[in-house]
């Protein structure tokens, strides 16, 4: 381990985080990213490039990425703690804005809510990417393969496993 973390300081971390994570956790990133590498040093910069990595290819919903760090961080009961903190009180209020909001009444609080978090939510996602972008490799070759990619992305209908697959691959032959 990196840098170990008592259980508490995991539950505390990461519920509060739960919170603020409007966009899921990606939208943390940044934050995560800071606790988890620069404060704690529960992980290397590689180390958390290789979790953000590991998540994102899993099935499953991206909040794996907490679930690492809380392993790397305490072990088995880190993960489960890091896990259930950071899914927990997002999904409680959830629950309870989502019955608030259900009422019988036409109220314009739904729409407002939603309108406002859109644009919350891409520049969160946006913080995210930045953040990424400073633990990846900075060669040529890797900058012209995330451009590459971020064009293909953005212009044509490429299945972006085929995308992250081509990346592995040039990276298995030691292109990147």
């Amino acid at each position: 381990m990196t840098g170990a973390a008592s259980l508490g300081g995991l539950a505390a971390t990461f519920s509060t985080m739960s919170l603020f994570a409007i966009g899921g956790a990606n939208a943390a990133l940044p934050e995560i990213h800071r606790v988890a590498v620069t404060l704690n040093h529960w992980l290397t910069e590689q180390q958390f490039a290789d979790a953000f990595a590991i998540a994102q290819l899993s099935p499953g919903p991206n909040v794996l990425i907490v679930t690492l760090i809380g392993y790397q961080a305490a072990g088995l009961a880190g993960a489960l703690v890091a896990t259930v903190a950071m899914c927990g009180p997002s999904a409680a209020l959830a629950y309870a804005v989502g019955r608030l909001l259900r009422r019988p009444a036409r109220s314009q609080w739904p729409s407002i809510i939603q309108a406002a978090l859109v644009p919350l939510s891409i520049g969160l996602m946006a913080a995210s990417s930045l953040v990424l972008a400073g633990t990846s490799d900075r060669s040529g070759a890797a900058l012209a393969v995330i451009a590459a990619v971020a064009v293909l992305a953005a212009v044509t209908r490429i299945n972006p496993l085929w995308l992250l697959l081509a990346g592995g691959l040039l990276g298995l032959a030691g292109v990147v």
